[in-house]
């Protein structure tokens, strides 16, 4: 095993925050795509972010995006408030950075990407964080390539 060369390998995690649920995904490690994970299904606090904690751990993670719920003019809603409160705790229980991400378009856009694909109002409820965090995570990775 070559620890030193596993320290370059960069992968970063989406997280999609709901009081349901938590969309989570990863980025492969040239940063290119976004693969949707497995949705946390929220129990209590100390639960989730053992869980996000395992993700990170178990998966080389060196950045954390989470989606920042905006209101359409750019100011912050009672969710955005709630978002930055658990940042605010995830930052006690992993060091690795933590950015947020304005997220308004993101829900609009995982909408038509599961009607396009003709998906039931069921099946788009499950799926709707895992796309929202992909998207997320997308978008930060073609703005990260741009800028670069």
């Amino acid at each position: 095993m070559q620890h030193h060369k596993d320290r370059d390998i960069v992968k970063i995690l989406a997280l999609d925050y709901g009081t349901k649920r938590i969309g989570v995904a990863i980025s492969d490690c040239l940063l290119i795509t976004a693969q949707g994970q497995d949705s946390i299904e929220r129990t209590d606090l100390s639960r989730d972010l053992e869980v996000i904690a395992k993700i990170i751990k178990d998966n080389d993670i060196s950045e954390i995006v989470i989606g920042l719920p905006l209101n359409m003019n750019g100011t912050h809603s009672l969710k955005t408030k709630e978002v930055v409160e658990f940042m605010g705790i995830l930052t006690k229980v992993t060091d690795v950075p933590i950015k947020t991400w304005d997220e308004r378009l993101t829900s609009m856009q995982a909408e038509r990407v599961m009607l396009e694909g003709d998906l039931s109002r069921q099946k788009r409820r499950k799926l709707s964080d895992k796309i929202a965090a992909q998207l997320i995570l997308q978008n930060y990775l073609d703005f990260r390539k741009k800028g670069s």
